[in-house]
């Protein structure tokens, strides 16, 4: 693996977990390549690392290593180049209402309860014995390790309607662009696009910071979860190590 030539990566060092089920595609075992130690993974390495396909979780920085398996293909959004379909102007129309605040990370009570019924109306396979008061304090422990937990330049994206939160991104910034690391949002309001908004307004706000990339994460093939990424142009994919123009189907 070819990584960034600045102080301190040539420190890191790399490992792959054990096999363990993958979220995304059915009988299917995934491993991750992990970037150690944690505390040298900073917002330059971070930088650095992200071209070469790796995301964050909490302050693990980790890839897609799978023996028989390379469908995780890291993308981003070319937001100087992006120009939305109708549907998604209808979208961001739709919701111009929503007040937008930019916070510092931190622990947010009312962001947890939005995240844990979001995880529940989406999830609900994985959480079907999520019950309990031990329970809830379990999640929000590990809500902080994935979400909360941070070595890099963090912030929360808040998006309110009349004071009511509606929608939580957590994103990080990057040399060359922002990374939409996570989205929840409120899966109860009917005829909505919030997530559809979600990108359209960090694109047009990695557009006014000057940044030429959006980092929307893995995109995989034969993964519904991920086919929402499909519909954002144009995009590049990172191929064989180079970042190339990616023509997804629709």
């Amino acid at each position: 693996m070819t990584l960034p030539s600045e102080a301190p990566l040539h420190k890191l060092q790399f490992y792959v977990t054990t096999a363990y089920v993958c979220g995304y595609l059915p009988n299917q075992r995934a491993q991750s390549l992990i970037a150690t130690p944690q505390h040298l993974i900073n917002a330059q390495v971070y930088s650095g690392l992200i071209q070469e396909g790796f995301r964050r979780s909490g302050k693990f920085a980790y890839r897609p290593h799978c023996e028989n398996c390379n469908a995780c293909t890291p993308v981003r959004l070319l937001v100087d180049d992006f120009t939305p379909n109708r549907s998604q102007k209808r979208s961001f129309k739709q919701h111009l209402s929503l007040t937008v605040s930019i916070l510092p990370l931190a622990f947010h009570q009312d962001h947890f309860e939005l995240y844990r019924t979001y995880q529940l109306a989406r999830h609900d396979d994985n959480l079907s014995q999520d019950k309990g008061n031990h329970d809830t304090e379990s999640k929000a422990s590990q809500y902080r390790d994935f979400l909360v937990e941070s070595n890099v330049e963090t912030l929360l994206i808040e998006f309110r309607l009349d004071g009511i939160l509606k929608m939580v991104s957590v994103i990080d910034i990057l040399r060359d662009g922002i990374s939409a690391v996570y989205t929840f949002y409120e899966t109860n309001d009917l005829h909505t696009s919030y997530g559809t908004f979600n990108i359209m307004w960090l694109s047009e706000w990695t557009r006014q910071l000057g940044l030429p990339y959006l980092y929307l994460g893995y995109w995989i093939k034969n993964s519904q979860k991920m086919a929402y990424k499909q519909n954002f142009k144009p995009q590049q994919a990172l191929i064989d190590g180079e970042w190339l123009a990616l023509n997804i189907p629709t």
